[in-house]
């Protein structure tokens, strides 16, 4: 079972469930590359940014994550920072990226975030998470705990 964060008088445990759309829908979780510079960038985010990413799966043109963070950051501020941190590193890291999407971003501007909460409920998530399929081949899945 996950431990309990604690901060200052604060005791609490956060995990969400998000989607991010690349932008126009490409296909650019199909480059196993791809995939795995997302998931170094990911991990690099966790120390500094107090978050733990516990499960990635990626289809052909979005990616799913679970993710644990401290009670300072709102589902919004998860959103702007991990978009901002891997979008940034992708396009440093494979700079042609920005001629295939035309307006030079990275995802789409919106997404989805859910709550997860204890027990059975972040055994489904975690298993539709890993059920996440891409065209051509099996999913990669990148696991965390």
């Amino acid at each position: 079972m996950d431990e309990l964060e604690k901060s200052a008088h604060k005791i609490f445990k956060l995990k969400y469930h998000f989607v991010f759309c690349v932008k126009y829908r490409k296909d650019m979780f199909l480059d196993k590359d791809y995939c795995e510079t997302f998931t170094y960038t990911c991990k690099q985010m966790e120390e500094r940014y107090s978050m733990k990413f516990e499960t990635i799966g990626f289809d052909e043109n979005h990616v799913h994550f679970m993710l644990k963070s401290l009670a300072k950051y709102s589902p919004s501020q998860l959103f702007r920072i991990v978009k901002s941190v891997t979008a940034l590193r992708m396009f440093k890291t494979y700079p042609k990226i920005k001629d295939e999407l035309w307006g030079g971003e990275f995802w789409s501007d919106g997404g989805y975030v859910g709550t997860v909460g204890e027990g059975v409920n972040a055994d489904i998530i975690r298993d539709y998470i890993k059920k996440q399929g891409r065209k051509g081949e099996q999913l990669k899945l990148f696991e965390f705990i």
